[in-house]
């Protein structure tokens, strides 16, 4: 099984018209992706990869009934995509986009808690379940269908790791970057909620890094709520106080929250071994199943 996507998911692509919308609806297509429809103002008519263009998301929705859009749309206009594909009612969409303004997303966090839409991002690979389907820009080459649920903050660490689980014959139910921005759609607990609720899926991985507390709280969430067992990679060890690392929630503030170290505590004392390397966290989930 998988969760959030599977090879019935229609995908509308917004921006598919720009460089990267264009190469990566071709990669997600030869992936064996499903998508039916792009949609960008002013567009509509076209055709890009064999993808008919629409003008509005819901124009896509609509005709060729898509329940999933990806949103390769530049930062400054990034936001209203996703406003508009959330207008349209679809079960899911995945914003790829980097560099959006928090100001904005705070804007559309309100949204979200309005509609039963999800939302995986911003700055994110996306998500793919592999042998079906992949919404984004993760390579699908390295993963394989298999057991294990791999959430991550980090983009790269998502490859690493699955790439050292591949190695070993562990393939992936589904593979997710939620994004390393400070407001995010889907948080760690929405997707081991998820993952706990599937039934193929027989062990977890999660990736996280410095910055914030949503490690912390998966960690009491895994203590609660989970019987699936889960190995853990804490991203970002030797960052200094107060210097942003790579994401924008990748910022320590000194205060001992937030920190390398209280995220690999509250792991541990849930139980949850957490790698020093990528290929330590493949050894210990390889030892889970």
């Amino acid at each position: 099984m998988s969760i959030f996507v599977d090879d019935e998911t229609r995908v509308v692509v917004q921006g598919i018209t720009g460089g990267e919308g264009k190469f990566h609806t071709s990669e997600m297509i030869t992936y064996g992706t499903n998508v039916v429809a792009g949609a960008v103002p002013g567009r509509g008519g076209d055709e890009i990869n064999g993808v008919p263009v629409y003008n509005t998301v819901d124009a896509a929705v609509r005709t060729e009934d898509a329940n999933a859009a990806v949103v390769f749309v530049p930062p400054r206009f990034a936001s209203d995509a996703i406003f508009e594909a959330l207008d349209a009612d679809l079960e899911l969409v995945v914003a790829i986009t980097e560099g959006i303004p928090t100001q904005d997303m705070t804007k559309v966090h309100q949204r979200l808690s309005e509609v039963d839409t999800r939302l995986i991002g911003p700055n994110c690979p996306g998500i793919i379940t592999p042998g079906q389907t992949k919404l984004g820009i993760l390579p699908g080459n390295i993963f394989e269908p298999g057991s294990v649920g791999l959430v991550s903050r980090s983009g790269t660490l998502t490859y690493q790791v699955v790439s050292n689980l591949t190695d070993r014959d562990i393939g992936q139910t589904t593979a997710i970057g939620i994004g390393g921005d400070p407001i995010v759609g889907t948080s760690f607990i929405d997707t081991l909620d998820a993952f706990e609720s599937d039934p193929h899926t027989e062990a977890v991985v999660m990736c996280g890094e410095i910055g914030g507390e949503d490690e912390e709280q998966a960690a009491a969430f895994i203590t609660e709520q989970m019987d699936t067992p889960v190995a853990g990679f804490i991203a970002g060890r030797t960052a200094p106080p107060g210097k942003r690392m790579g994401h924008a929630g990748a910022i320590v503030s000194g205060s001992g929250t937030g920190t390398a170290e209280s995220k690999i505590n509250a792991l541990t004392d849930a139980d949850v071994p957490v790698g020093n390397t990528p290929d330590e966290v493949a050894e210990y989930i390889e030892s889970f199943l």
